[in-house]
């Protein structure tokens, strides 16, 4: 293992060059272009990063300025998040799907001098504000924007960046390199706002540096990770760069090993990305991870009747084994299945994957049984943009635990530097480097959540026996009944998703006698019983008759068996749609928006509570 320059680099850029430099011509960053994928080596990226350092440095940018970047996933996203780094600058990600509102707050919060843009897409929402808040001097666009769009602000192609003397601008930005510290501001990352505007989380250097120790020792010890080896890792990026997650995860970790970085190109081409491929490592929310489990469900059932036998034996191993109850006769069928069923689930996901690790928001248990019954390893990590963002992840060879560490009920232990403990309201409290230094401009919410350096996470937690941590709930989220009763919406909601009549869910109750649900029924379940009941498919038209509620209630009552007293939901009502990110009722990392459900349907819930 070579790590410790992890632990020595004194920034982002620093590691960078350092791995550019060892690794030269071979292959960094991937794209798809014209059909086929198409890279950018290490040494062309250094040279290009370098480059973008010095020219936004000609455009007058000095030490300390922020640099609003809104663009999709690409090679280009990674090169000037470095480039503004390099720069001496601070890099504030922006999601691409910020209304022109928030923009708005984002650039005023942030005091961004210049914008960089990827296109006249993305540039529709975001010049608007950049005119509005009269902050912004410069806007660079990746690619080419319409003359009406520019706008009275200085307008600069990406390409004119990328002129000049690149020996000169790596001698400069070397220089420059020197006066930068672990502790010094990298980025500011604005939280995706589940309740109300975002906030504006310090990342300094040394924040990203330790997460990306603590990340790559794991793989090291868990999965046998070398960076000397010839054989490199693999990841594909999929999630949004302009999330913590994705940002030190999927873009940090990847520079830090060595790793080649391919983008994916959405979501609907998401499976076919990843057969092509065929990444080592993903990371990704579980959001995604029940899409696929429904998808591999239904595909496995198209097979017939072998293949859903072998998937049932194959859950019910995996069910004894979450349950620490596996027996020796499970051995033979085990063997059947590693050589029937999951080479084939596993194909899907390219063959050679290590590790899926999920974040972002909590993974229902019942999903992480369920691929690791499909014979994929599935690590759920802990964390939140304050720590960097990674606190703690499932591994499977924890303390004494030798190839049994993984619990899907828990989220791992600490990452290696990561002190963790309990207050004595149960709250789970963080400290270590990798905790922000504040939030922007926000003095009165740093000081609130940040006490002699132990960052208050709101999350409601314990460590179990081998120090792994296991979360309840989120304290701010905790229902309260009017009997005073404590009850997790999250665990609800996960079970209730589950069900294949049920697409999504949010459960209220605080202050109340019981739960209600929001429903939003699954499109693909609700065309099937349409069909099978002789009735036209119309969401809102199905939602009014009394035998589509009722199957629906079945669905709800399946999961109320498996429910404590409190936690049952007693009535439900129907969503008007989906939520999704476009109405504003998702976060970009597909967390549901709560205050924007309950302003949109806090009426039709309370109603439920009425005769």
């Amino acid at each position: 293992m070579q790590l410790s320059d992890f632990d020595t680099s004194n920034s982002l850029v620093a590691l960078f060059l350092s791995r550019a430099d060892e690794l030269g011509d071979k292959p960094m960053l991937w794209a798809k272009r014209d059909g086929t994928w198409q890279s950018i080596s290490w040494a062309e990226a250094a040279r290009r990063v370098c480059l973008i350092a010095e020219g936004l440095r000609a455009l007058g940018l000095k030490a300390g300025d922020r640099v609003l970047l809104v663009s999709e996933n690409r090679p280009e996203w990674c090169l000037a998040d470095l480039g503004v780094m390099a720069a001496g600058c601070v890099t504030v990600p922006a999601y691409t799907t910020n209304t022109e509102r928030d923009h708005l707050h984002v650039l005023e919060n942030s005091g961004a001098c210049a914008v960089i843009v990827s296109d006249a897409k993305l540039a529709k929402a975001l010049l608007p504000a950049v005119l509005r808040s009269n902050l912004a001097q410069h806007v660079i666009s990746l690619e080419p924007l319409r003359a009406s769009q520019a706008g009275a602000i200085a307008y600069h192609a990406w390409d004119s960046l990328l002129a000049g003397d690149a020996q000169a601008a790596r001698a400069a930005v070397e220089a420059r390199l020197a006066t930068i510290g672990r502790g010094d501001l990298a980025c500011i990352i604005y939280t995706s706002g589940t309740g109300g505007a975002p906030r504006g989380v310090m990342q300094h250097h040394g924040a990203i540096l330790r997460n990306v120790d603590g990340a790559a020792h794991v793989l090291a010890e868990d999965f046998g990770w070398d960076r000397s080896a010839e054989q490199g890792e693999v990841f594909l990026s999929f999630l949004p760069l302009s999330h913590a997650y994705e940002h030190t995860g999927g873009q940090y970790l990847p520079i830090g090993m060595g790793a080649q970085i391919y983008y994916a190109e959405g979501l609907e081409k998401l499976s076919s990305n990843i057969e092509e491929v065929r990444p080592t490592i993903m990371v990704v929310v579980p959001r995604l991870f029940e899409v696929l489990r429904t998808r591999i469900i239904k595909q496995v059932e198209k097979q017939g009747k072998v293949a859903s036998y072998l998937m049932d034996r194959a859950l019910a191993l995996g069910e004894r084994k979450a349950q620490d109850k596996s027996r020796l006769i499970d051995r033979p069928m085990d063997l059947i299945l590693e050589r029937t069923l999951r080479p084939k689930i596993r194909a899907r996901f390219g063959g050679r994957m290590k590790a899926l690790v999920s974040g972002g928001a909590p993974l229902n248990p019942d999903i992480g049984v369920f691929f690791d019954a499909m014979g994929l390893v599935l690590l759920q990590g802990y964390g939140q943009t304050e720590a960097g963002p990674v606190v703690s992840v499932n591994r499977p060879n924890v303390g004494s635990l030798k190839g049994d560490g993984i619990k899907m009920d828990t989220v791992g232990p600490p990452l290696r530097g990561v002190e963790v403990k309990i207050a004595e309201d149960g709250e789970i409290l963080v400290r270590g480097e990798l905790v922000m230094h504040g939030y922007w401009r926000n003095e009165a919410e740093s000081e609130h959540v940040l006490q002699d350096g132990w960052l208050s996470t709101g999350d409601i937690g314990h460590l179990d026996a081998h120090g792994r941590i296991v979360i309840t709930d989120r304290k701010k989220d905790m229902i309260v009944n009017d009997k005073g009763d404590n009850v997790s919406p999250q665990k609800v909601e996960g079970m209730l998703t589950l069900q294949p009549e049920i697409a999504q869910a949010m459960v209220a109750g605080d202050k109340r006698p019981y739960l209600v649900g929001l429903i939003v029924p699954d499109a693909e379940w609700a065309l099937e019983w349409a069909r099978a009941n002789a009735e036209k498919f119309d969401m809102k038209a199905l939602q009014r008759l009394p035998a589509f509620r009722t199957a629906v209630r079945e669905a709800i009552d399946r999961v109320n068996r498996d429910l404590s007293v409190i936690e049952k939901v007693r009535q439900f009502c129907f969503a008007d749609e989906a939520f999704a990110i476009d109405n504003d009722e998702m976060t970009p990392s597909l967390k549901i928006k709560r205050h924007k459900l309950r302003d949109r349907y806090g009426a039709r819930m309370d109603g439920l509570y009425k005769g």
